[in-house]
């Protein structure tokens, strides 16, 4: 913990304060213990509407950063959620914190704020100083206090001494919580264009570094009109156009205002373009041309795109998280066409002034400010105890060893690995659920020995469901996970890799994908990558929908998705004629021999995966391999020189997804028309 040093912690724990400490009436609440350090905040849990409910309170959502405040009388840490120091960054909140002379834990909010009440996280990133915006910090919670740990005291509890001991200051104040019925408090919200609300269970306990069910936050989509001025082309896609460049008026000139990238299908891009192509013009039509080849976080070298310019005569409908401080909508998505608004009179919408308006409502001069898109789920145990118990599901989950090295080098241990999956179970579990299970189990990590295991019969808790075999005359029984603590559960075990069946318990013989693995031997990477691009190449050709992912290994995945239409004996036939073409246009270094001895070398094509209870690991599975390494799924334009596996790791995977969402969901979508996807390769390579 920044600021404070190893003796005044224990000076903390000890109760050995030099400045006094403000008298509350806490009672026998709480437990004795140190100072706590190195823990991340609870989070809530994204529900999708808003509900009335006795034992509920309900809260602003915040448009700033998450905040905690480590205070020791004049020496303050203010801490991140991801663990690093606000001192600098937000030192007029640290100065204040200083001078309330307090002997807690706070958790909290830092905003920004102008005359009005109105806030934007664009404008905190771009906060350098006081004169550039009122810092606030909106206190929502007390963690701990004068040597005593809240953590198990209920919240509505934990509220009433925060009020106690939270001294009256202009940058410091308490969060109001109201108890308007929920629905009645999301209209407010939505009437003053905010981005959501949050709601807290009154008895709820504190779980930090833990999504809770027990706090909720419900979003209100926002939406805008915009005029389309162009539309780009990625290199190298298969698509009619990969964006839309958009914008508004303002003073009877297009001011850009985002790039949309998702919310197609194929048939309205066919029909816009439609609409497009009369509307070509050679000059950008916006007042400042936009930097359509910008790069982000994960897409540090994006695919290069060209842009075709149009008459700003169209208009689309846009939801989006927020508008940035220049005007940039964030992470926006086609919703459809206006054919009732005229371009030209498409302006911003420009929020209302909130102080006004929230005098006038059930808020009670509270200010409420715009909230930004919601951050990823956090974790689920905490770093100090190597034995915990969870409740997950209803379900109660035990685990052990906590402390126990699995990735020896990276110093990644088993509470690291439970950790991730417990992030990624929501996206991670429909390629799981309701498929049987081969346990690869490594409970001594990745250098220690490991086994397989598929029959589980009398060996799992009884609420785990399981799918019946049988085996040499014995029956025997394969795990079937259907939720999150099943998860969970198979990781408990070891079993740093998941891997699924391609089919589910309901049409065991009938696949849901079909799959080339590419397997290298002696191969370079690029190899690899080189095979997947003509793979892909192949199957774009004859209008077979592709996606792929890194085996979190040495090779590459591509996955069709078949919809449970065919049998898996279908499903290999196809994958032969589709490795069978791919290996006659790379001859030279890949082979379709399933004899490691005959393949000499080269990379196996293989599509012998596709046959019944064989299993690879799933999208975002973690791999047992130097590196922690995550099984990731790719866009296409990714899939290209310098493309390596260590890119992808459980050290950044969960950020990844954040920011990409779920791009491998398709693989779960209708399929394939197989009959008209073989005839298409017959016609175009035989």
């Amino acid at each position: 913990m920044a600021g404070i040093t190893r003796r005044k912690k224990k000076a903390v724990s000890r109760q050995t304060r030099k400045t006094p400490v403000r008298q509350t009436t806490t009672g026998n609440l709480g437990v004795k213990a140190p100072f706590p350090v190195n823990f991340s905040p609870m989070l809530a849990t994204l529900v999708d509407k808003p509900f009335d409910a006795e034992n509920w309170i309900f809260e602003v959502k915040w448009d700033g950063y998450r905040a905690i405040a480590h205070c020791y009388g004049d020496e303050v840490s203010l801490i991140s959620r991801n663990n690093k120091s606000f001192n600098e960054k937000f030192y007029p909140i640290t100065a204040a914190l200083k001078q309330l002379n307090l002997n807690a834990v706070l958790d909290g909010e830092i905003i920004i704020s102008n005359k009005e009440g109105i806030s934007s996280f664009g404008d905190l990133q771009n906060w350098r100083s006081e004169a550039d915006g009122e810092l606030l910090y909106y206190v929502f919670d007390l963690l701990w206090l004068d040597g005593y740990l809240l953590f198990d005291v209920p919240l509505l509890q934990r509220r009433e001494i925060l009020k106690e001991i939270l001294p009256q200051h202009s940058a410091i104040q308490l969060s109001q919580t109201f108890n308007a019925p929920g629905t009645t408090f999301y209209e407010v919200a939505k009437n003053m264009n905010l981005e959501g609300i949050i709601a807290k269970k009154a008895d709820s306990v504190y779980l930090p570094d833990v999504r809770t069910r027990d706090w909720l936050k419900i979003k209100i989509a926002q939406r805008q009109e915009v005029v389309i001025g162009g539309f780009t082309r990625n290199e190298g896609t298969s698509k009619l156009f990969s964006s839309l460049l958009v914008g508004v008026f303002e003073n009877n000139t297009l001011r850009y205002t985002g790039k949309i990238g998702t919310g197609f299908s194929d048939k309205a891009q066919r029909e816009m373009m439609e609409q497009f192509k009369p509307l070509i013009q050679k000059s950008c039509p916006f007042d400042v041309e936009p930097d359509y080849n910008k790069p982000s976080r994960f897409r540090p070298n994006p695919p290069k795109a060209t842009a075709t310019w149009l008459k700003p005569e169209l208009v689309c409908e846009v939801s989006f998280a927020e508008i940035t401080s220049d005007g940039v909508m964030r992470h926006p998505s086609f919703e459809g066409m206006r054919i009732d608004k005229k371009a030209k009179d498409v302006r911003a919408d420009k929020a209302k002034p909130v102080k006004k308006l929230v005098e006038e409502s059930i808020l009670h001069k509270e200010k409420i400010i715009t909230r930004r898109a919601p951050g990823e789920r956090k974790t689920l145990l905490n770093p100090a105890e190597k034995q915990q118990e969870r409740n997950i599901d209803g379900h109660t989950l035990k685990f052990s060893n906590l402390d126990k090295i699995y990735w020896p080098k990276e110093k990644i241990t088993k509470r690291d690995m439970l950790n991730y999956y417990y992030q990624v179970a929501p996206v991670i579990l429909p390629y799981l659920k309701d498929r049987p299970q081969s346990l690869n189990r490594y409970p001594n990590g990745i250098e220690g020995e490991s086994f397989y295991q598929k029959n589980v019969l009398g060996k799992v808790p009884s609420w785990i469901q399981t799918f019946p075999y049988t085996s040499e005359g014995i029956k025997k029984s394969f795990l079937v996970p259907v939720r999150e603590a099943d998860v969970l559960y198979m990781a408990s075990l070891g079993c740093i890799e998941l891997n699924p069946w391609s089919s589910t318990v309901h049409t065991p013989d009938n696949p849901d994908w079909c799959v080339i693995d590419l397997d290298p031997d002696n191969n370079s990477f690029e190899q690899v990558i080189k095979t997947a691009q003509v793979t892909h190449e192949v199957l774009d050709s004859a209008g077979i929908a592709n996606y792929c992912k890194t085996s979190g290994s040495t090779g590459i995945h591509i996955y069709m998705p078949l919809g449970a239409k065919y049998l898996y004996e279908e499903s290999r036939e196809f994958g032969r004629l589709i490795a069978t073409i791919v290996h006659e246009q790379l001859p030279r270094f890949t082979s379709i021999e399933r004899a490691t001895a005959d393949r000499k070398g080269k990379i196996y094509i293989d599509f012998l995966q596709n046959r019944p209870q064989a299993t690879l690991a799933s999208a975002y599975s973690l791999r047992p391999k130097p590196g922690a390494t995550v099984s990731m799924p790719l866009h296409w334009e990714e899939v290209k020189k310098g493309l390596k596996m260590k890119d992808f790791t459980i050290r950044n995977a969960v950020a990844r997804i954040k920011e990409q969402g779920d791009i491998f969901k398709p693989v779960l979508g209708k399929g394939i028309n197989m009959k008209k996807a073989i005839t298409s390769l017959q016609k175009l390579f035989r």
